[in-house]
């Protein structure tokens, strides 16, 4: 079991130093907790309960019998999204104390996987929960990286606000509601105009975002998604004439920008500058890069191993955390850290073990083992099953630290295989590097025969080899699918090609239907005809 390490002194470089002298308080806490995990959660109980005493539901399960966390065990069930839909409606149709008795402020969309959105409360209690996980995480980044003070941070987010419940609580995102609620001081680092990321469409905010990016020193890139830095290598590649001419001549008016309203247009005139364009329009040439953050887990690794040939160079690239729209439940504390230790001072955190079904706390986890998460948190969301599938992969004090691995029930299965999106996505990275390809995009899906196959579709290069490769490097990954492709139960994998552009029109269209652009991914499995078509109809163009 590998031991990590919470090195956080008040000794290091001045920027450290000022961000440690502010933050004491709460690294003294986090330090604390890493001890101690059990008692941490302890207390984070009393605040939950707290947050919730006068609401509905706090009274309608009788919540003030309620003294430690095996009575929250015995007296709620876990319950998802849909089983707590009853008092989601109701919060979103003007009943403030549905769930908390500190109202809510917003609502958080998010998209899931497919299916209507989901609706997810924001109280400040929760908000303040989540901030201090990230002013740690922020916090390790600058004690390992001084120089990404030196420059700006592009971070790519959503609008905090696109919509209205029918009860009058702006909904938006995650990430714009995090941007915004940055010190003025930190929101001077971004170089991107907040209203820029709330541009339609997906492309015209793109070429925005790019435009205003180029003429100013990048020093970080921080997204959710490592896709999102794919593609705007991808971009910046398609429109570098158009945007050279519009850094040479100060304007915003090329490419996609050549639709903009007049009126948007001259609302970003001040804050254009004249640049000289360069000459190598690769990522890690044009700006002076230090750091890359974003999801390193489960499927995402496929597209992580992608980021230095589209930066030119190699970089840092660290996890940003086990987040989701829910809460942060785990903090990374270096650049090599596949996951993060558990956020015990934040939200109340158990697990179901994956194999047996038992219900453990954070300090019953086992090294090597996998679990489903279940969360209790200052927004009102008790015992709530996030379906996010966790590994343990060491401690750190004596806090399990985890990497996420993938949503449960998000695997293909005909005959009894259950191939997941990280096997996919490690087979097809390794199938990629043994051939010699890079494809840009791929989604894998299950065509029914008297024979079932498994049908691999690429955007980019494909070919015989690689489509063998992948059966191969799937065969050795999953010992289910081995057994059954050996049997002739399941088929050879199928390849099919994808048109250019396929997964940049996939994403505008997911945006154009009203997803939050910070948290799509590229699909790596369809499990549904529904996700296919989607990939489908993009790819028609």
């Amino acid at each position: 079991m590998r031991t990590f390490s919470a090195d956080l002194p008040p000794e290091g470089h001045g920027p450290y130093r000022l961000m440690r002298g502010f933050g004491g308080p709460l690294v003294g806490r986090f330090l604390t907790s890493l001890d101690d995990p059990r008692a941490a959660q302890q207390r984070r109980l009393r605040v939950i309960l707290n947050a919730a005493r006068g609401s509905r539901f706090f009274a309608a399960h009788n919540l003030d019998a309620v003294q430690t966390l095996d009575d929250l065990r015995r007296t709620l069930p876990i319950r998802t999204y849909a089983q707590m839909s009853a008092w989601f409606d109701a919060l979103a149709n003007g009943q403030r104390d549905a769930l908390t008795a500190s109202p809510p402020s917003m609502l958080l969309e998010t998209s899931g996987t497919t299916g209507t959105p989901k609706w997810l409360p924001v109280t400040r209690p929760w908000a303040d929960s989540v901030a201090d996980a990230q002013k740690l995480w922020l916090l390790a980044m600058v004690r390992d990286h001084e120089a990404v003070t030196r420059g700006k941070a592009l971070t790519i987010v959503s609008p905090a606000e696109h919509a209205r419940a029918p009860g009058g609580l702006p909904v938006g995102s995650n990430t714009g509601r995090m941007n915004r609620a940055q010190p003025w001081w930190l929101r001077m680092r971004y170089p991107v105009p907040y209203a820029a990321f709330g541009l339609k469409p997906s492309a015209l905010k793109i070429y925005t975002l790019l435009r205003f990016a180029l003429q100013q020193p990048i020093t970080s890139i921080t997204t959710a998604n490592p896709s999102t830095v794919l593609l705007l290598a991808r971009c910046l590649e398609a429109w570098k004439e158009d945007l050279a001419a519009d850094l040479v001549d100060g304007t915003l008016k090329r490419g996609p920008a050549a639709e903009m309203d007049p009126r948007t247009r001259r609302s970003f005139y001040w804050s254009l500058r004249r640049r000289r364009p360069p000459k190598d329009w690769r990522m890690g040439h044009i700006w002076p890069l230090v750091l890359i953050n974003c999801w390193k887990g489960g499927a995402a690794r496929y597209f992580v191993e992608r980021i230095p040939d589209a930066l030119g160079r190699e970089l840092p690239i660290r996890e940003v955390g086990v987040t989701a729209s829910e809460g942060y439940f785990a903090i990374p504390l270096g650049d090599d850290w596949p996951g993060g230790v558990l956020w015990t001072e934040g939200h109340i955190m158990e697990f179901v073990d994956v194999l047996t079904d038992d219900v453990c706390w954070a300090w019953e986890l086992s090294p090597g083992r996998q679990y489903r998460m279940i969360i209790t948190t200052e927004a009102g969301l008790f015992r709530y099953d996030l379906r996010d599938i966790i590994e343990v992969v060491g401690r750190c004090g004596q806090t399990p630290v985890i990497r996420f691995v993938g949503k449960a029930g998000r695997y293909l299965n005909a005959t009894g295989e259950k191939v997941t999106e990280e096997q996919i996505s490690t087979a097809l990275r390794d199938a990629a590097a043994e051939v010699g390809v890079q494809p840009v995009g791929f989604t894998v899906r299950l065509r029914f025969h008297e024979i079932p196959i498994f049908v691999l579709a690429v955007e980019g290069e494909l070919n015989h080899a690689l489509i063998a490769a992948f059966d191969r490097h799937l065969r050795k990954i999953n010992l289910e699918y081995e057994a059954k492709r050996e049997s002739g139960r399941l088929g050879m994998v199928h390849g099919e090609q994808l048109r250019d552009g396929t997964y940049t029109r996939y994403r505008a269209a997911r945006v154009a239907a009203g997803a939050p652009e910070g948290q799509i991914k590229d699909p790596i499995l369809a499990i549904s005809d529904e996700e296919w078509a989607r990939i489908a109809r993009a790819s028609q163009g």
